[in-house]
């Protein structure tokens, strides 16, 4: 409910998730993401990184996901994303972590009984470098009276 929610607050979720070749390789495929860089071990032996990148709307993905639990779960809708920045790479076998900053908490100008929550998601690897910062908006209920 929107009052569960302060500017400031932080919320760590948990668990993290350790992405396989399996759940890169299907996402992409099922996304019709047929680039070499997330799909082909060959190709990716002479690039920069020398190994196959995740997908990067996985990882986007997967950040969102991992912050519904303790943020967005009685959402009404989601209302936009922004700022997306994929901060550095994700490898297969990477643990993504997640956490999300309460950036935001107004009430709805048009609708007294919801409310509008803008947050910033920031996921990390295993080494606690920062792989993906991006900010949403979503609509939640006001707690019923």
């Amino acid at each position: 409910y929107l009052e569960d929610f302060n500017p400031g607050d932080v919320f760590k979720h948990w668990p993290g998730k350790t992405v396989t070749e399996m759940d890169n390789h299907l996402f992409s495929l099922l996304t019709m993401n047929h680039n070499p860089l997330h799909i082909d071990d060959a190709y990716m032996k002479d690039h920069q990184h020398g190994q196959v990148l995740v997908d990067g709307m996985y990882t986007i993905s997967l950040a969102v996901g991992m912050s519904v639990r303790d943020t967005s779960g009685k959402a009404i809708a989601n209302l936009g994303y922004e700022g997306i920045t994929h901060d550095g790479p994700v490898f297969q076998g990477d643990t993504i972590y997640a956490e999300s900053e309460i950036l935001e908490v107004r009430e709805s100008k048009s609708r007294p009984d919801r409310g509008i929550i803008h947050m910033e998601t920031r996921a990390f690897n295993q080494r606690a470098e920062k792989v993906l910062t991006l900010r949403r908006k979503f609509l939640t209920p006001k707690r019923p009276v």
